[in-house]
């Protein structure tokens, strides 16, 4: 029996076969096909047309997109029990007038507080457009995404981050000439909302999309994409087996045991799909004879139907589907591009150099020809997109259109990020290309430039308390101010003390603020002086801790969280202004060294150190210093004159400021494992005593696991890595005990 050839490949990234179970991506040949489509099913017919037999099943190619579904025009419905206050309403309608202006960019100056993502998410319900926010850190895409979830509960709010626990780029060291090969693991819960994202913004309009930077890295294009698609109605004729084997392309697995996002399952004439950009939901496909009868969608784990479809559109479990056509083209272009390279470092006279690109460029092009992929086959991805020399990446920003608006959440570091990538990219690649382990094109398997992310950048709010000059130019200068709280808070009182005796002056204060119930931040400018003075402060009796770049994610959670608790009332750091940091609890922040001129100490800096004590109503900042440096003076100057703005506001308002409440997140971590010997262990809050037998280990892996997956899906990552690393010590222990 002859399967026809298949016309969709899949050009996935490289996955670490650390990611236990997972499977690598690679599209099947054709005798595997056959294997999965014909296991238990009945005769396939040879003719070719017969693949597309039936008016019901849509398969997208490169010469014949189907037609996508109607976007929904469902409209944004902010949904919260508070409406805007203080000078939100102003912010808001300034805002607004902006847009209908056709302003590319603007500022939204908004101070810890002060509630900037209750305004920006009036904004987007008034302006009804898909909405792209970008932060820069994964921690504050998850806050934000949080938050934004709860303001539009009917809305497609979605996550995208970059999708790897760990990622180890391919670069190479000519110094010591030493190669390091790419290594990543993948996350599978990150890499569904990657998906989820996406089919939510080809299949409706009222999405928010939550981003790091991440999506200015180039993923498939929007258009194939678009193509790679399985689209299937109820009471029309279409094959079975037409169906499986479209599946196949799309990158789906059979998989009749283990029914998991990204594979399907058959029961005689029942498909059941579990796509991969949903949780919880799959699609049961039921035929009668060759006709579809009925379609559902279904709860995986127990079955149940949630509700009846008429029609279905599954999206490809990959975003680098890649049509047949496309990739022998992209095999002949690299073949190209081979010959003129060696050409090139054969007349350089880079013998070893072309010696070992022919070998690896050859190797990586029987893989893409035999199994459809390669490891790094990202690098190919100018060929495989068909793109010109130095031609962008598509990214998630092509998915949007032109018609949608950008949110650069804390832009003042956002935006230099964003310019930084592409300069990091560039200079590994470089080096990788120059030593011959990889062809020129690799150079445009990278992020967008600068200018190319202003292009795409249309309709842009920057959200800062500490706006760049680069923000505020393109905004022309016009800056939406946003210094009102709702609590009617005022920024905190600032004052500036000699530096000499600063710690024991610190002190004094801090007996005083403890003695009140408060808690207390400190900056230093190293890390060794962070460490001294904490050892010092412990010795006599203060409880204290220090916070700096040494210490782990997980830790300085924790941290954070006791320090609200009352476990120890002062926090040493360096950086304390890091986003997310707002404690209700400190009432004091004191800066060291404050006119050290420096990155540390710049006016932004400072500004936003301030801030920490914004949220409580005796806030109070000591600036430590000889001089009056000019950060110091504006700093003081600005935090005056909001404090000035404020008070009028109160006072013309009969506002009576009040303290910021806020709960404090109880982020369990697991408990480290006993010692060895020992077998009882603390298990996701349970106790699990005597785990003797191998039955009872392996459940406690299990339960592990579990809690580990529901944790992930929450976007308790910090949690869910803890009791990942747990199970793996559990694995450990049963191994022992085989």
């Amino acid at each position: 029996m002859r399967v026809p050839k298949a016309r969709a490949r899949v050009a996935p990234v490289a996955r670490s076969d650390r990611t236990k179970g997972k499977r690598t991506g690679a599209p099947a040949s054709p005798k595997v096909r056959s294997a999965l489509v014909d296991r238990d099913t009945p005769e396939v017919s040879d003719a070719p047309e017969a693949r597309h037999a039936g008016a019901g099943l849509e398969v997208g190619d490169a010469r014949s997109a189907p037609e996508l579904p109607a976007r929904t025009d469902t409209a944004f419905r902010l949904s919260s029990k508070f409406t805007p206050a203080g000078d939100q309403p102003k912010a808001i309608k300034e805002l607004l007038e902006g847009l209908e202006r056709g302003d590319d960019a603007q500022v939204l100056l908004g101070i810890t507080g002060s509630g900037k993502t209750f305004t920006v998410a009036n904004v987007i319900e008034k302006i009804n457009k898909p909405t792209l926010i970008i932060a820069h850190n994964k921690i504050l895409a998850a806050q934000l995404y949080g938050e934004f979830k709860e303001l539009f509960p009917d809305n497609a709010v979605h996550y995208f981050v970059s999708y790897y626990d760990y990622y180890q780029p391919e670069a190479y060291v000519p110094t010591t000439d030493t190669f390091i090969e790419k290594d990543s693991i993948v996350n599978e819960e990150i890499d569904r909302m990657r998906h989820a994202a996406t089919f939510a913004l080809l299949s409706r309009k009222d999405v928010i999309i939550v981003a790091s930077v991440s999506c200015i890295y180039g993923i498939g294009a929007r258009e194939t994409y678009a193509q790679m698609t399985c689209e299937i109605d109820v009471g029309t004729s279409v094959d079975r087996d037409d169906v499986l084997r479209r599946l196949v392309e799309l990158q789906y697995e059979r998989n009749d045991v283990d029914f998991h996002r990204g594979t399907f399952r058959v029961r005689g004439d029942t498909v059941e799909v579990f796509p991969a950009y949903e949780a919880d939901t799959a699609v049961r496909i039921e035929w009668w004879g060759d006709q579809v009868e009925a379609m559902s969608e279904i709860d995986p784990l127990r079955g149940g139907v949630k509700r009846k479809l008429d029609r279905t559109v599954i999206f490809a479990a990959s975003h680098y589907a890649t049509p047949d056509e496309t990739m022998r083209k992209a095999i002949t272009s690299i073949r190209i591009e081979l010959k003129d390279q060696l050409e090139h470092l054969s007349a350089q006279g880079k013998l070893l150099e072309r010696q070992r690109l022919e070998q690896r460029t050859m190797y990586d092009l029987e893989s893409i020809e035999q199994m459809g992929f390669c490891s790094g086959i990202e690098n190919y991805s100018r060929h495989l997109t068909a793109r010109s020399v130095g031609d962008p990446p598509p990214t998630l920003m092509d998915y949007f259109g032109d018609d949608y608006l950008l949110i650069i959440d804390e832009s003042h570091q956002t935006v230099p990020q964003i310019g930084a990538m592409y300069n990091g990219d560039r200079s590994r690649k470089e080096t990788l290309v120059e030593f011959g382990f990889r062809l020129p094109s690799a150079l445009d398997n990278r992020p967008l430039r600068f200018d190319e992310w202003r292009e795409r950048a249309k309709r842009t709010i920057y959200v800062s308390a500490t706006p760049a000059d680069w923000e505020l130019n393109q905004a022309k200068g016009v800056v939406v101010e946003q210094i009102i709280r709702p609590t009617g808070l005022l920024d905190p009182e600032v004052e500036v003390r000699p530096v000499a005796h600063q710690v024991d002056d610190l002190l004094a204060e801090i007996r005083t603020r403890v003695g009140e119930g408060d808690r207390v931040l400190v900056t230093t400018l190293t890390k060794r002086m962070a460490e001294d003075l904490t050892e010092y402060y412990r010795e006599i009796g203060v409880k204290v801790k220090y916070l700096h770049s040494d210490i782990d994610t997980l830790e300085r959670i924790q941290i954070i969280r006791d320090l609200r608790r009352g476990e120890f009332d002062v926090l040493v750091g360096i950086n304390l202004l890091r986003e997310g940091l707002d404690i209700p609890e400190v009432s004091l922040v004191g800066i060291l060294d404050a006119d050290k001129e420096g990155f540390l100490r710049s006016e932004r800096s400072l500004i936003q150190t301030i801030g920490r004590a914004a949220r409580n109503l005796r806030g109070r900042v000591l600036l430590y210093a000889d001089k009056q440096t000019d950060s110091i003076v504006h700093a003081v100057s600005e935090t005056n004159r909001r404090r000035a703005v404020q008070a009028a506001f109160n006072q013309a308002n009969g506002i009576v400021p009040r303290s910021t409440v806020r709960s404090i997140l109880d982020v369990q971590p697991a408990e480290p494992m006993p010692a060895k010997g020992r077998r009882s262990v603390q298990v996701a809050g349970l106790e699990l005593k005597k785990l003797d037998t191998l039955d009872g280990v392996r459940a406690a892996i299990e339960k592990l696991r579990g809690e580990m997956r529901q944790a992930a899906a929450d976007l308790e990552f910090e949690r869910a890595a803890a009791l990942r690393d747990q199970a793996r010590e559990l694995e450990q222990l049963e191994l022992q005990m085989r």
